[in-house]
C-alpha cells in the first residue's frame, strides 16, 4: 500500500474570494488548503462537492498588517472526473480581509477509499522557531501520508526544516510542496509539505514544527492519510425463505467506532435489523442478517461508518436481487418461512371509533384517529410440507406478527401483519390448503430482535452430530454465521 503525492496547483489569493485550479485525476484524493485573515475569523464556505476537513485559527493578539491571528482550513474531495475547480470565500468590505487557496492531489495504489483525520494547534510566541502542538491525538501506523499546513501572521516570510514528530512513531523525509507570502490586505504566509510513516503504530499527538525568516505567529496543522480498507458485501443465501448476510469488514483499521447498515432500494435507505449504531469499537467486521428484503427487486446495501474523531463515511455492496418461485410469508426474526398463493383481493378496512350528536338539527361528529388497515388475506399452499410450515409460523409468530412478500414485490401489499385468528381449509383429494388470516397491518418488529442467520433445522439437514459440526467448522462461530446452509 502506497499514498503517493500527486502535484500542487498555483496558488491564488484575493481579499476575499478564491477558485484554486484542480489538479489529479479520477480516483485521486484532492486537497483544498485555504488561508484566510479577518476580522470576524469566519471559517471560509465550503466548496460545492467538497467535504470540510477541519479549520483552525490562532496565533494570538488583534488581527492586523503583518499580526494577530490567521487561520488554516483544510477541504477534501475524492475526484470522479469532470469536477470543477473550487471556489471558497469569505465575507467581503472588510478591512485588511485576505484569503489564499491552492490545490494539491494525492495518489494511492490499493485499500477502498480514503480516509483522514487533522490535528492543529497555534504558536502564539513571536519567533522564527515555529512550533505548534496538535490540539487532537491522531492514530498512526506504517503507510500513512501527513500533509503538513502552516499558516503564520507575516506577509514576507518563509519557511524551512518543516518537521512533525509523534511519540513511537516515525516520520519519513519531509518535503516542501508549497511556500508563498501572500500581500494581500494584512497578508498571510502559507506553506504546505507531506512525508509518510516508516514505522511505529500508536495514537498519539503530533508536533509540527518549521523554521521562519521572519519571527511570526500562526497557526499549522498534520492532516493524517490513509487508504481505507473498510468495505461492504452483501451475500444472498440459497436457503428459504431468501435472507442475504450482510458483513462490513475492515472497521478496526479505519479507526471505526460505530456503525448503521441499510438497504437501499432506489433511493429509499431502510435500517437492517439490529444494526442501528453498533458499537464496533474494537471489532474487525460487523455482521447482519437481511430476512425483510424484498423479492424480485434489484437492491444493495449502505454502511455510515463513523470513525473515533466523529467523521462518518458511507460505503456501499454491489447490488443483488433476490428471487422466489412463490410469495412468501415468513417470521423474519425466526428465519423460516413458507411458499404460499396469494388469491384474495385486498380489502383494506379501517376503522374510527366516532361518537354523533345531533345539535339543533346539525350532525356533530366526535371521533379519534382512523386505525391501520385489517383485511382477511387468502392464501393457497400446494404442498403438505408448505401447510405444515405455513402453521408452524401461526403458532409460532413473533410478537404475533408474519411477514409478507409478493414473489415480486408490491408495496402496497407487502410489510409486517398483526395475526387476529386464522381459518384453515384442506381439501380432500389433494394436497392443496386454503387460509383465510384476519390481520391488521402492523409496525415492524423492534428493532433489537436480531434475524436468525440460520435455523436448527439448518444445521439438522446437514450434519447428523455435533462432532460433524465441529469437524466441519474449525474456525470461530462467525464461519457458521457465515455459512449458506441452502440446498
Amino acid at each position: 500500500m502506497t499514498i503517493s503525492f500527486g502535484s500542487a496547483g498555483a496558488q491564488v489569493s484575493h481579499a476575499n474570494t478564491v477558485t484554486p485550479a484542480l489538479v489529479g485525476a479520477t480516483g485521486d484524493l484532492a486537497i483544498l488548503q485555504v488561508l484566510s485573515g479577518h476580522p470576524t475569523d469566519p471559517v471560509p464556505t465550503t466548496p460545492s462537492g467538497w467535504t470540510l476537513v477541519t479549520s483552525f485559527s490562532g496565533g494570538g493578539g488583534t488581527f492586523g498588517a503583518s499580526a494577530g491571528p490567521r487561520r488554516l482550513t483544510w477541504f477534501a474531495r475524492v475526484l470522479t472526473g469532470g469536477d470543477a475547480a473550487p471556489t471558497t470565500a469569505i465575507p467581503s468590505g472588510s478591512t485588511g480581509s485576505v484569503i489564499a487557496g491552492r490545490v494539491i492531489n494525492l495518489t494511492r495504489t490499493a485499500g477502498t477509499g480514503w480516509r483522514w483525520a487533522a490535528s492543529l494547534g497555534e504558536d502564539t510566541v513571536s519567533g522564527t522557531g515555529f512550533s505548534v502542538p496538535g490540539g487532537t491525538a491522531l492514530s498512526w501506523k506504517p503507510g500513512d501520508f501527513a500533509v503538513l499546513g502552516y499558516a503564520v501572521a507575516s506577509n514576507a516570510d518563509s519557511y524551512t526544516a518543516e518537521a512533525i514528530t509523534a511519540a513511537g512513531i516515525t516520520f519519513g523525509t519531509v518535503t516542501e510542496r508549497a511556500d508563498a507570502a501572500i500581500t494581500t490586505g494584512n497578508g498571510v504566509t502559507g506553506a504546505l509539505a507531506t512525508c509518510s510513516v516508516t514505522s511505529g503504530a500508536a495514537t498519539q499527538t503530533p508536533t509540527i514544527a518549521a523554521t521562519l525568516a521572519v519571527a511570526s505567529v500562526g497557526v499549522a496543522g498534520a492532516l493524517r492519510v490513509r487508504e481505507a480498507s473498510s468495505s461492504l458485501a452483501a451475500t444472498a443465501q440459497s436457503v428459504f425463505p431468501p435472507r442475504n448476510l450482510v458483513s462490513a469488514t475492515g472497521l478496526t483499521a479505519d479507526d471505526i467506532v460505530t456503525a448503521t447498515l441499510y438497504r437501499q432500494v432506489g433511493t429509499d435507505l431502510t435500517a437492517v435489523r439490529a444494526a442501528s449504531d453498533i458499537d464496533v469499537t474494537g471489532q474487525s467486521s460487523l455482521l447482519r442478517v437481511d430476512a425483510e428484503q424484498p423479492l424480485g427487486v434489484s437492491m444493495s446495501y449502505a454502511a455510515v461508518l463513523t470513525d473515533l474523531y466523529g467523521q462518518q463515511w458511507t460505503i456501499y455492496s454491489g447490488s443483488i436481487t433476490s428471487t422466489v418461485t412463490s410469495d412468501v410469508i415468513s417470521d423474519a426474526i425466526r428465519g423460516v418461512g413458507a411458499a404460499v398463493k396469494i388469491e384474495s383481493p385486498l380489502g383494506w378496512k379501517r376503522d374510527r371509533a366516532a361518537t354523533q350528536f345531533n345539535v339543533n338539527g346539525r350532525i356533530i361528529v366526535v371521533g379519534r384517529p382512523r386505525s391501520a388497515p385489517s383485511s382477511t388475506i387468502t392464501v393457497r399452499t400446494e404442498t403438505d410440507a408448505d401447510g405444515d410450515a405455513l402453521n408452524d409460523i401461526l403458532d409460532h409468530a413473533t410478537e404475533g406478527t408474519i411477514l409478507l412478500r409478493k414473489q415480486a414485490s408490491l408495496p402496497r401489499l407487502d410489510g409486517t401483519y398483526a395475526l387476529l385468528d386464522d381459518n384453515e381449509d384442506p381439501t380432500w383429494y389433494d394436497q392443496y390448503r386454503w387460509f383465510q388470516l384476519n390481520v391488521v397491518r402492523s409496525d415492524d418488529w423492534p428493532d433489537v430482535l436480531e434475524a436468525a442467520g440460520y435455523t436448527l433445522a439448518d444445521i439438522a439437514a446437514n450434519f447428523s452430530t455435533l462432532g460433524d459440526i465441529a469437524a466441519f467448522f474449525t474456525g470461530s462461530l462467525l464461519t457458521i454465521a457465515l455459512y449458506d446452509f441452502g440446498p
